[in-house]
Formats: C-alpha cells, structure tokens, sequence
C-alpha cells in the first residue's frame, strides 16, 4: 500500500522529477519505501495549514509584514508621481501668466479682452472646474480613496491644463500675427499727414494698438501752432453782402442793371484770395531759409571754437586742467551764448519753440560734444520734424499716454473691408480706414535665351 501511495503524494507536492522518470531500486529496504511517504505527507499538512491561514474572508486579519510592504511600495510610487507633478506645476506658472496676467501685444491695456482670448481662458476654468469637482467627489467624499489615485487625478489635470494653454497661446501670438490681409490708412486730422500700415486678422482694438505703437515711431510731431492759411487771409472778414427787403423797395430793385458794389468787392477779394496766399507762402518760405541760413553760420563759428583736448592734456596736471580744460556740461554752457540768438529765431519762425526748451537744447549740446558729432549732427534735430516719440520727456519711467477709442462696431469684432475707427486726443484724432488687400497669384512662363535676337535696321543715307 505504501508503494501505491507514494506517486499520488509526491503529485500534490509537486515533486521535481516524477519517481517513474526515477531508475529502478531494490525494494530490500522497507526503511527507505516508507520514510518518503511520511515526509510528504508532513509537507503537505504544513502548506495546507499555511494556506488556511492565510486565506481572505475566513475571521483571520492580514498579518502586519504584509500591510507594511504594501505600504512601502505605494509610499516609493507616489514619491516619483509627486515629483512629477511639482516640475509640471513650475512649467504651468509662466503660461498661465501669460494668459491671465501678462497684457497683450507690448503692455498696451485694452477696453475689453479679445474674443479668442476669453474663449481660452473659459476652457482652461473649465477644465480646472470639472478635476476639482472629480476630486471633491472621490476623494474627499469616499472614505475608502486611495493615495494613488489622488495623485493620478491631480497628475491628469496637470497635462491637460498644459496642452491647452501652450497651444492656445502659441495660436494667439504667432498664427495670427504671420499673415498680411489689410492695409491700415491713418491719417492725422489737423495736418492731414497719413502712414499706410499692412496687418494680419485683428481685432479693433488690436489693430488700434498696433496703429499708435507705430504712431510714435513714423508720424512727424503734432504743431498746433501751423495754421491751415497765413494770418493775413484768416483776419479777414467777407463783410460784403447787404440785405435788401423786396416789399419796400421792389421799384429800386427793378431798375437796377448792375449788382451792388458790395458784392462785386467780395466777388473781387475770392479771386484775389488764391494770390494773396501765394504770396504769403512765398514769404514764409523765404523768412525760414533766411533763418536756417544763419543758423547754419551761426553753430559752425560756435563748434569751430571748441576742440577735443588731448588724452595726455586731460589727464595731466590739476593747474593745466583749471586753466583750459572744461568738462562736457561747460563747454556745452560756453558755446551756446553764440548761436542762442539764432537759434531762438529760428524756432519761433517755424513754430517749434514749445517742442524745444533751454534744458534740452543744453543737454543735447552736452551730448553732440561727449560723442565728437558735427554741426550737422546738432542741428538735424531743428532743420526738419522728428517722430513723436523723439519730444518726449526723457525719464526712466514708462509714460502712460490715454487715447480715447471710437468705433461703430464693437472694439472685440475683426477687420474687414470698409471699417473704419478713430483714435483721440485732446489736441487731434487719428482716423483710420480698413482696406483688404489683394489676393496674389502668380504665373510661371519661361522665357528661352535664344529668343532675345535683334535686326539691324540699315538705312540707305547716313550722316557722315
């Protein structure tokens, strides 16, 4: 019996070789048949013991070895998902600086956010909305939520805000601005001076930005002091007309062959008046050339009286440098006093003196000398009109100028064909049209090199 019971034990403990595969004994000795039966049966009484332990659901608690490895292995899991999601929340700060905080288009401020712009921020609200919401019902209301899977949510989240911020804001910032589809005309209102600009699909008030930015850069500064017409043709008054009443004097009036000599003088001053601004215009022009002129002499014969001292004279000795060596600040003082008065002349002819005080002329004397520039150098701030941007007030601060925007359509719509807004200030306004440009298309046709041959034309006399 023994014998027959030996396979069927070594099967359930499941033995490395079967005994059939096993050569052939002796059976002399009893002691080894029956040794190895009794030892398989104490194996396999101490494994179904074991089993029986540590079976679920039968009254045993888990043993605490097994708590504490599991625990040790969530704790390593959630360390690497933690660092994962501290480095993508760092990359998540800039791009939803620059979507909730950061101004657009150069730090201008806008009236009203764009329509883009808005729609991207709703998405991302939204997005970030529904993953607390998730987490709010999984996580703080279950009592039985997992670690792990906390950290996967808020990971999930992470990406997906992400995605959508750095793709929207590369589509806002770079897509749009690449194409040329209008032609921006702005003209100033007083002067009627006008800049043509090309720009891609924007918004009003976009474009509006877009337009003063380059205001500053191209447009000539605004003189309110230029009139349209001389003085002389602006003071006077075209007092020549006279009221007669028909029902007093319809005989007098009948028996009249010619028109008073009221209205023949006015009607004789508009024929005249084309003339009379001719020769205004004509004066003007020549008091400005007479001013240049001798502003011109004026700066040669003051530049021509200070020279660059040398670098051994300037460094030498305190006496020599008391005696003949003046700073920028000095020699800028000293060499003023001669071309002051022509100078003054010069600006209040043509109308520029509130564009240019005392200080600043100094200062940029001062700056000429420092850097070795010529006469020309100097005075190419005075002979013709510089950018806007040129007169302002030197400071190390970023000025803050307000425009008053005025628009039919509302300042969020896009361009097209025929809009039209302006831009104001208390002084003038800049009107701006909107103009498509057109569609391009370009055709290929070859052209041979053999094809450019030329006849001579011999004709029968020619000139000796």
């Amino acid at each position: 019996m023994d014998k027959v019971r030996v396979p069927h034990f070594w099967m359930i403990i499941g033995p490395t070789t079967p005994p059939s595969s096993q050569p052939r004994q002796n059976t002399a000795s009893p002691v080894t048949t029956t040794s190895a039966p009794s030892a398989a049966v104490t194996r396999l009484k101490s494994s179904t013991q074991h089993r029986l332990e540590g079976a679920p659901g039968e009254g045993s608690a888990t043993p605490a070895p097994s708590e504490e490895s599991a625990e040790g292995l969530c704790t390593q899991l959630c360390d690497g998902a933690h660092l994962a999601l501290a480095m993508k929340l760092l990359l998540l700060l800039p791009s939803s600086w620059a979507l909730f905080l950061r101004e657009p288009l150069g730090g201008a401020r806008l009236p009203r956010p764009s329509r883009p712009r808005w729609l991207l921020r709703a998405l991302v609200l939204l997005c970030a909305g529904c993953h607390w919401l998730l987490y709010g019902i999984r996580g703080v209301w279950r009592a039985e939520a997992e670690p792990q899977g906390i950290v996967g949510l808020a990971t999930a989240c992470t990406d997906a805000l992400l995605w959508m911020q750095y793709a929207g804001l590369l589509l806002l910032e770079v897509a749009i601005l690449n194409q040329r589809t209008f032609c921006l005309k702005v003209t100033r209102s007083t002067d009627g001076e006008s800049h043509c600009y090309n720009v891609g699909h924007l918004s009003i008030q976009s474009a509006a930005v877009w337009v003063l930015e380059h205001y500053y850069r191209d447009f000539p500064i605004h003189n309110p002091n230029l009139p349209n017409l001389p003085k002389a043709i602006l003071s006077r008054k075209m007092t020549g007309f006279k009221l007669y009443s028909l029902e007093e004097e319809n005989s007098s009036m009948g028996n009249c062959t010619s028109p008073p000599p009221q209205l023949m003088a006015s009607a004789q001053w508009r024929r005249n008046c084309h003339s009379e601004l001719y020769y205004e215009q004509a004066d003007y022009e020549h008091r400005v050339r007479k001013r240049k002129a001798r502003l011109v002499v004026a700066v040669e014969q003051a530049f021509s009286q200070v020279k660059r001292a040398e670098e051994g004279d300037a460094l030498g000795a305190p006496q020599k440098r008391q005696q003949g060596a003046l700073d920028p600040r000095e020699a800028a003082q000293a060499i003023f006093a001669p071309m002051a008065r022509a100078l003054q002349k010069y600006l209040r002819t043509t109308r520029q003196q509130h564009c240019h005080s005392m200080e600043a002329i100094l200062t940029h004397l001062q700056f000429c000398l420092t850097h070795n520039l010529s006469p020309q150098a100097f005075m190419e701030r005075y002979l013709s009109s510089g950018p806007t941007l040129q007169y302002q007030v030197e400071s190390s601060r970023r000025q803050e100028c307000e425009w008053k925007l005025q628009s039919e359509l509302s300042v969020t719509s896009s361009l097209h064909g025929g809009v039209g807004f302006s831009l104001h200030r208390p002084q003038f306004a800049l009107v701006v049209t909107v103009t498509p440009l057109p569609f391009l298309q370009l055709r290929e046709e070859f052209v041979s090199p053999k094809s450019h041959r030329f006849v001579l034309r011999v004709q029968s006399e020619t000139s000796v």
